[in-house]
């Protein structure tokens, strides 16, 4: 077991408010089941001058999921019993559903409803109601993959298990959550709180920057199993604790949480029941992050370590990556280091994955050694290891002139993709429609630039602008949306029939892909 560097690890820890810079955050680092580091800084709402504190009640948001599954795994629930419940919910899937067993561990293949909230019309700041969940969900035809198959996050994986929960158990969910896993666990103050337009303690999330400066996040949206819970840093050091205090105990809430799923071909998965499995310089790692519009947070567990992160930041830096870095530091673990190799510029350069239905887009890193591949919503560092290939933890690229073979482990997804050339043809303006989901894709020509806009039954979403890419390929960025991160840019593939003409565009993104709008006269 590594002896902690509490030099190095104190150092760190007070230099996040300027390395990760904003109104305010909170870490904390439990060794042994004891804290021996709890931090607070900045406000937690800058106009009132409200302190962050380490009592002050935050929305952890997505971290919320490793507690839906915990409740299930807690009540004992037969998961295959609630697979036909499920099933009712997807009255209109014409594929094979998945099992409730394929929700708590991402591999469902359903498209994430807040990626597809912009397809049917949202606002970033608009209202969304239970209702609006069940008819959305309600909708879905289809799979962007077979369940079982591969991993894709999905939110409204867990709001369907907190539904389903909810409706076997006869009980209130919160309330279930309370009274079966957060007092259990010691967390004195964490609950659910649905609704993200009333936050508790007066905390306000913060969207901008240290250039753009700094202005209050509205959001109106309602969530329950897959992002509600809200809870202190006091509050996650308690579930730290509990987690330390069972580790021994086999048949210990966490220890079962944390085993490894396959997928349906034996491949071990690196995501299961709200965790992600992960590693820092060969030490195992399970934990989750959270994202609202201008709230990030991440919760890191090393086992074998006995030792626990929690960040909170009522902003948009990332959380992820400073836990990690207060992480390494209390291992003694070196920050990563890239090789000196020369970028090709051959590398730079638009790829379309043909499975999926999405762009590659790699460019040169800010760092010497690395390239930027954007395949999911954020874009991704990848080391070069040669001229021909790159790589990270979640990612290797093989380069072949204009083809790109592609692995990606974590998803079990492996393409073939090819460089977007020729020059995109202009007569792509019109109206298309959406079965799936009783949607509409304008698209507009003003002068020299298109723009497109989607409207279903959650209002008429504002015009944005479309970037050609290539032949019969298009872009829609999408940075903002009712839920952070935003779905990020949206692959717009054209289909003609035999005489050239446009017969329809599929559209997506990492989160919900191929989504197929026809053209409409």
């Amino acid at each position: 077991m590594t002896k902690l560097d509490m030099t190095n690890l104190d150092r760190t820890i007070a230099g996040l408010a300027t390395q990760f810079k904003g109104p305010g955050g909170a870490v904390a680092v439990l060794k042994d089941g004891a804290v021996i580091a709890r931090h607070a800084w900045g406000f937690a709402d800058l106009e009132q001058r409200l302190p962050f504190a380490p009592e002050t009640l935050f929305p952890v948001c997505s971290i919320t999921k490793q507690f839906t599954c915990a409740l299930l795994l807690d009540r004992s629930i037969d998961t295959s019993l609630l697979d036909a419940a499920l099933k009712a919910r997807l009255s209109k899937l014409q594929d094979t559903p998945p099992r409730v067993v394929d929700l708590c561990h991402n591999q469902s293949g359903l498209r994430d409803y807040w990626a597809l909230t912009v397809l049917c019309g949202a606002r970033p700041e608009g209202q969304f109601r239970p209702a609006d969940a069940a008819e959305l969900i309600g909708l879905t035809r289809s799979l962007h993959f077979p369940a079982g198959t591969q991993y894709s996050y999905c939110n409204n994986n867990f709001r369907l298990l907190s539904d389903l929960i909810e409706n076997e158990l006869k009980q209130e969910f919160g309330k279930l959550l309370q009274d079966r896993i957060l007092t259990p666990a010691g967390m004195a103050t964490a609950r659910l709180n649905s609704e993200t337009g009333r936050l508790p303690d007066g905390i306000i999330g913060y969207e901008g920057n240290e250039a753009f400066g700094f202005i209050p996040a509205v959001n109106n949206i309602h969530w329950t199993g897959d992002a509600g819970m809200v809870a202190s840093l006091d509050d996650m050091i308690a579930w730290e604790m509990f987690i330390d205090h069972t580790r021994d105990d086999a048949t210990g809430l966490y220890r079962r949480l944390s085993v490894r799923p396959n997928f349906a071909d034996g491949r071990k998965a690196s995501y299961g029941f709200g965790l992600a499995h992960m590693e820092s310089n060969g030490v195992a790692l399970t934990g989750h992050g959270g994202a609202l519009r201008g709230f990030r947070s991440q919760r890191l567990h090393a086992a074998s370590e006995r030792l626990s992160v929690v960040v909170l930041f009522n902003h948009q830096a990332s959380a992820r990556e400073a836990a990690f870095r207060v992480l390494r530091a209390a291992l003694g673990q070196p920050e990563p280091v890239v090789k000196d190799v020369a970028y090709d510029p051959q590398w730079t350069g638009a790829h379309f994955d043909p499975e999926t239905g999405l762009l590659l887009d790699i460019n040169k890193a800010a760092k010497d050694g690395q390239l930027s591949a954007r395949f999911t919503t954020d874009a991704e560092m990848l080391d070069l290891t040669g001229t021909s290939k790159a790589a990270s933890p979640g990612m290797t690229l093989e380069r072949d002139g204009d083809v790109l073979h592609m692995t990606r482990p974590i998803d079990n997804l492996r393409g073939v993709l090819r460089r977007v050339t020729g020059e995109a043809k202009t007569d792509i303006a019109g109206r298309y429609g959406s079965s799936e989901l009783d949607a509409v894709f304008e698209i507009t020509r003003t002068g020299s630039a298109f723009y497109g806009a989607f409207e279903g039954f959650l209002g008429k979403g504002a015009m944005q602008p479309l970037y050609p890419v290539g032949r019969d390929i298009w872009r829609l960025p999408c940075q903002r949306s009712m839920d952070a991160p935003a779905p990020g840019d949206w692959t717009l593939a054209f289909e003609r029939d035999g005489g050239g003409r446009i017969t329809a565009v599929t559209v997506g993104c990492w989160l919900a892909r191929k989504v197929r709008f026809e053209r409409r006269e």
